[in-house]
C-alpha cells in the first residue's frame, strides 16, 4: 500500500508539473501566437490547385490566413510588394495541404508512451520472443501495477500465424497488467493481472458485438475481439496528463512533417474531445482539427441533448459528425462478410465474421441521428456490413429526406457494385483505406478474401466510373501517417511484394491528389475554406520537393519540403 500511494504521489506531481508547463506554454502563445506574414507569395513552381478544373498554375500570393491571387508569375509578381515576403519554390511542387480523410490523432504518438511491435513493412517484430523482449524493456520503466501497452502486433506476420496468449503475457510481468493491441485496432491480448482487473474470467458472458476468446477447456486466451476489449484500451490508455503531452507532441511533430494541414480523430470519447479541443485553444496542435464523437462514448449524450457539439467548433476545431461501427476488421476475421472468409477460421469453414449491432439497432440509431440533423461517419469494412449500412441510411432518408447528407462510409473496403450504385443514390460517400493494398494485399488475396475480391478491395475506379466522390485515408495509427503512400497504393495497388493487387481499380496521380484534398474537404462539409488553392481559401499548404505527375512508381520517394496552416509555416525540411 505505501508503494502505491507514493506511486500515485509521483503520478500527481507528473501531472501538476505537466499542467505548469502547458499554462506557461499557453501563457506565451497567447502572448505571442503565431501569425501569417501580412501577404507573401509563391513563386517560379508548379503549382497544383485541386480546383474543379485541376488548373496547374506557377504562382500564388497570400494575405494573412487567406490566399489572395492564384496566377502566372507574371501575375502575381505584379501585385508584390516591397513587404511581401517571397518564397522562391525554383521548381518544386506547391498543392494544398493534405486533410486526413479518417484516422485516429494523435494516436501516431503511442510510440513516445508505449511498446511499438509491429511487424515488417512498419516495424521489427517478427516472433512471440521479441515481443515479449520488447515490452520487457517497457516494462523495466513502468512501476509495479501500473498498465504496460504494447500496439501494432499482426498474428498473421509472427512466426506460426497466430495470436499471443495470456500465458506468454505472464512471462512477461504478472505484476502489471499488460495489453498488446492488434494492428486493426479492432482486438487485443491481455495478460492474467489485466483480465483480472477489469473483470473478465471464464464466466464472463460475450458482450453484443464482441468475443471473449476461449480455448477447449473454456479458459480465456487473453484475446479480445471488438467490443469485448473496449475497457482494456480504455484502462491502458488511462495516463498522467505528463505522458499525454508527450504523445500529443509526437503526433503533432509527425503529422506537420507529413503535410497534414486537417488531422481527424474519429470515435472520440468525452475526455479525448475535451482535451483536444483544449489542445488546440492552447496553441498546442498548430493545424485544423476534425472530430467525430463515438455513438458507443457520447451519444446517449448528444441524443438526449445534453452534449451540444457547437461548443466544440471553432475556426480551426470542427465537430460536426458522429461515428458509428457496423462491424470489425478483415484482417481479423471480425468484417461482417455475405460469403465466408477465404480461408477457415478456427475451423469454421463458413465464417462471415460478425455485425457489432442487429440491423434494426442500427436502423433505429441511424434514423434518430439522421433526423435530428446529425452528419454520419459509419465504419464498414464487410459487404454484408455495408449492406445493413445502406439499408439503415435508406430508411432514414426516406422518413426524413436530406438532399445531400454526405454520410461518410469508413473503409468500404468490399463494397459491391450494387452497393457503390445505392451509395451514389442515397448521398453516401465512401472513404477508402486504399493502402491496404500495400501493407495486406499478399494477406487478402491469400488468406482472407480469396483472388477474386481482393482485386476490387477498396474499389476507388468503380466509385470514380459512378462519379461517386471519395477520400482515402490511412486509419492512423493503424499504419503509420505517410500521405504520399496512401496516393502511391491508390494510383498503383502494389502491394508490400510487389504484386499488383486489382489493377482495373487504379486511379489516375490527379484523383488520388483530390481524394486527400479537396474531396476529402468536401465530406467534411469544409471545401468552401480548405482543400484547394484558390482565392478567398485558407492558405493551407504543402512544397513538395519534386512534381507528383512525373512518375507514378515513385509516387511515395516524394519528400515534404514545407507545410503551412492559415499561412503560419509549421514545418520545414532540413536539408
Amino acid at each position: 500500500m505505501a508503494s502505491g500511494f507514493a506511486h500515485s504521489l509521483k503520478k500527481l506531481a507528473l501531472g501538476l508539473l505537466a499542467l505548469i508547463a502547458l499554462l506557461v506554454v499557453a501563457a506565451l502563445w497567447l502572448l505571442s501566437p503565431p501569425k501569417a506574414p501580412a501577404t507573401q507569395a509563391f513563386i517560379n513552381g508548379q503549382v497544383l490547385t485541386m480546383d474543379s478544373n485541376n488548373t496547374v498554375q506557377q504562382a500564388v500570393l497570400l494575405e494573412h490566413e487567406r490566399i489572395v491571387a492564384v496566377g502566372s508569375n507574371s501575375d502575381i509578381q505584379a501585385l508584390i510588394t516591397d513587404d511581401t515576403l517571397v518564397h522562391d519554390l525554383q521548381g518544386r511542387t506547391l498543392m494544398p495541404g493534405f486533410v486526413d480523410a479518417h484516422g485516429h490523432f494523435p494516436g501516431s504518438g503511442l510510440g513516445a508512451v508505449a511498446a511499438d511491435v509491429s511487424s515488417p513493412p512498419v516495424g521489427k517484430i517478427t516472433t512471440i520472443e521479441q515481443l515479449q523482449t520488447r515490452m520487457k524493456v517497457l516494462i523495466e520503466d513502468t512501476p509495479s501495477g501500473d498498465w504496460a501497452l504494447g500496439f501494432g502486433y499482426d498474428d498473421t506476420l509472427l512466426a506460426g500465424g497466430q495470436h499471443p496468449t495470456r500465458q506468454q503475457l505472464d512471462a512477461v510481468s504478472t505484476e502489471h497488467p499488460i495489453y498488446l493491441l492488434h494492428v486493426s485496432g479492432h482486438m487485443g491480448v491481455a495478460n492474467s493481472k489485466a483480465l483480472e482487473l477489469i473483470g473478465y474470467d471464464r464466466n464472463t458472458p460475450n458482450p453484443e458485438g464482441g468475443v471473449i476468446v476461449r480455448d477447449e477447456n473454456g479458459e480465456l486466451t487473453g484475446l479480445l475481439e471488438e467490443m469485448a476489449h473496449e475497457k482494456f484500451v480504455i484502462a491502458s490508455l488511462d495516463m498522467p496528463l505528463s505522458d499525454f503531452y508527450k504523445l500529443l507532441t509526437a503526433a503533432v511533430d509527425n503529422y506537420a512533417s507529413m503535410g497534414v494541414t486537417t488531422a481527424q480523430s474519429g470515435g472520440v470519447d468525452n475526455t479525448t474531445l475535451k482535451g483536444l479541443f483544449t489542445a488546440q485553444k492552447l496553441g498546442l496542435i498548430p493545424f485544423r482539427l476534425e472530430l467525430w464523437p463515438f455513438d458507443d462514448k457520447l451519444g446517449e449524450s448528444i441524443r438526449s441533448g445534453e452534449l451540444n457539439l457547437e461548443d466544440y467548433n471553432s475556426d480551426t476545431v470542427r465537430t460536426r459528425a458522429v461515428k458509428i461501427v457496423a462491424d470489425g476488421s478483415i484482417q481479423g476475421f471480425t468484417g461482417y462478410l455475405s460469403h465466408p472468409y477465404h480461408t477457415p477460421f478456427r475451423g469454421d469453414d463458413q465464417h462471415r465474421g460478425y455485425p457489432i449491432m442487429p440491423r434494426e439497432k442500427l436502423t433505429a440509431l441511424v434514423e434518430e441521428y439522421h433526423t435530428k440533423g446529425y452528419q454520419l461517419a459509419i465504419h464498414g469494412n464487410g459487404d454484408a456490413a455495408i449492406d445493413d449500412i445502406i439499408y439503415a441510411f435508406d430508411q432514414a432518408q426516406q422518413k426524413f429526406p436530406v438532399a445531400d447528407p454526405r454520410m461518410i462510409l469508413i473503409h468500404s473496403q468490399m463494397a459491391r457494385e450494387d452497393q457503390l450504385e445505392d451509395m451514389k443514390r442515397l448521398g453516401i460517400t465512401p472513404s477508402f483505406f486504399s493502402a491496404h493494398t500495400y501493407y495486406w494485399g499478399d494477406r487478402h488475396r491469400d488468406i482472407f478474401m480469396g483472388s477474386d475480391r481482393a482485386m476490387r478491395m477498396s474499389p476507388a475506379r468503380s466509385a470514380k466510373e459512378l462519379g461517386l466522390k471519395y477520400s482515402v485515408h490511412l486509419d492512423t495509427p493503424v499504419v503509420p501517417m505517410t500521405p504520399m503512400l496512401m496516393i502511391w497504393s491508390t494510383v498503383n495497388r502494389l502491394s508490400s511484394s510487389g504484386q499488383v493487387i486489382g489493377a482495373e481499380q487504379r486511379v489516375p496521380v490527379m484523383d488520388a491528389l483530390r481524394a486527400v484534398t479537396i474531396d476529402a474537404a468536401w465530406q467534411f462539409f469544409r471545401d468552401d475554406d480548405i482543400g484547394s488553392i484558390e482565392a478567398g481559401k485558407y492558405a493551407d499548404l504543402v512544397i513538395l520537393n519534386r512534381s507528383p505527375l512525373q512518375d507514378p512508381l515513385t509516387l511515395k520517394d516524394i519528400k515534404i519540403d514545407a507545410t503551412y496552416v492559415g499561412g503560419v509555416n509549421i514545418f520545414e525540411r532540413q536539408h
